[in-house]
């Protein structure tokens, strides 16, 4: 059997003329073969991939491997044991909620949170990172979700480790990032 190599802006273009219900097979069938190649399917798992890849190929960062599953708050560990919260954003004014303690509500849970932005094509915007102080000075509480989360105003972005993406004409697919 031979594969047809099949240009992704082929089937972008050709989506408009899908009925809903082929749409939705569509959709259907490319998550069955997102979870059998073990890739990312939702915001917050492709979140988890780039940032872990940019830090393990950036000198400077530590080498980052993700948690083991169900670990809350906590989806990266550093070789030297420090703990990274990961939120990936993608078209939000905050990030998903961190649950504190049960018995202790400012209860250290990560060393740093890193936040996570991703455009419509899921490409890496860029990665701010805060550490555990001023996670607390940022943070804000969500009496609904009796948790925190950390809403996304330049104020408070400025006061993170920002780390942006570099777009070059020819680039397309790579992250490319620098400390800014």
């Amino acid at each position: 059997m031979t594969t047809k190599a099949i240009a992704v802006s082929e089937i972008q273009e050709r989506l408009p003329e899908l009925a809903d219900l082929d749409l939705l097979r569509l959709r259907a069938r490319v998550a069955g073969e997102l979870k059998r190649r073990g890739l990312a399917s939702n915001v917050g798992q492709a979140a988890e991939s780039l940032v872990i890849a940019f830090y393990n190929s950036t000198p400077g960062r530590p080498n980052l491997q993700p948690a083991p599953t169900g670990t809350q708050n906590v989806d990266a560990l550093s070789r030297r044991g420090d703990r990274y919260s990961i939120k990936g954003v993608l078209d939000g004014r905050k990030t998903g909620t961190i649950y504190p303690d049960r018995d202790d509500r400012d209860k250290q849970l990560f060393e740093y949170i890193l936040i996570v932005r991703i455009d419509e094509d899921w490409q890496l915007i860029d990665i701010h990172e805060f550490d555990w102080k001023t996670f607390v000075e940022v943070r804000s509480w969500d009496s609904r979700m009796n948790a925190w989360y950390v809403g996304l105003a330049a104020k408070t972005l400025a006061r993170s480790t920002r780390f942006a993406r570099l777009r070059r004409p020819d680039e397309r697919d790579s992250a490319v990032l620098s400390a800014v």
